[in-house]
């Protein structure tokens, strides 16, 4: 079984992916594309000309969601989403929650203090960075503080692939400068650490702040 991971690591759809992989101890090979500008041979492969696309045996298939249930397919074991009709919707949302209006709230603190000056050539827009971190972010954070109680994790106990989804874009904002404040929010920050600490995130993490020189 041969298996690609198309998409630059710093992407938070990316990483969830590859920290998927890790978990269920599948090896594969990542190839660090950047969907900037037209690609017809990317957009072959990933129609919407967005990043992960998994290349299975050659075959592709795009988007972070589809591929990580994929995965589940192929390789049950370790289960990353729960056997409970319940918690496997649980998971299915908390996964929305984080890749859509969640990353869109905390996004500018990676965008603007990371991204603006390497790639953009511009200096930061810090109104941007201060409206995500002083307004947009919190509602998101009271949420999950809630939702985390005295858990470990988001769901059924253990840790699933709500976990991974979440914490993906906390990498990007701590890039970016940005880590929830513990005295406000001290479940979800210690839920951090804890999963961020797990070898799969850990040794992404650190292979992209390396390529990055952060």
């Amino acid at each position: 079984m041969s298996l690609k991971v198309i998409g630059v690591g710093l992407s938070p759809f990316v990483r969830k992916v590859r920290v998927f992989l890790a978990e269920k101890s599948l090896p594969y090979e990542h190839e660090p594309l950047v969907p900037m500008g037209d690609n017809p041979e990317y957009k072959a492969k990933s129609p919407l000309g967005k990043i992960p696309c998994l290349e299975h045996d050659g075959r592709p298939l795009p988007d972070s969601s589809v591929i990580c249930q994929y995965l589940e397919r192929i390789q049950p074991e370790p289960a990353l989403y729960p056997a409970d009709d319940w918690d496997f919707a649980r998971t299915l949302w908390f996964e929305e929650y984080a890749d859509t209006k969640m990353l869109e709230a905390g996004i500018p603190t990676f965008q603007e203090n990371v991204l603006a000056k390497r790639f953009f050539q511009r200096e930061p827009d810090t109104a941007k960075v201060e409206k995500a971190i002083d307004e947009d972010l919190p509602p998101f954070l009271d949420y999950l503080e809630g939702e985390l109680g005295d858990q470990e994790y988001l769901v059924a106990g253990r840790f699933t692939l709500a976990d991974i989804a979440v914490a993906s874009p906390f990498v990007n904002f701590s890039y970016g400068g940005y880590r929830p404040d513990a005295s406000r929010w001290p479940k979800l920050a210690a839920f951090l650490e804890r999963i961020h600490a797990r070898p799969s995130f850990k040794k992404i993490i650190e292979d992209d702040a390396k390529a990055m020189g952060l």
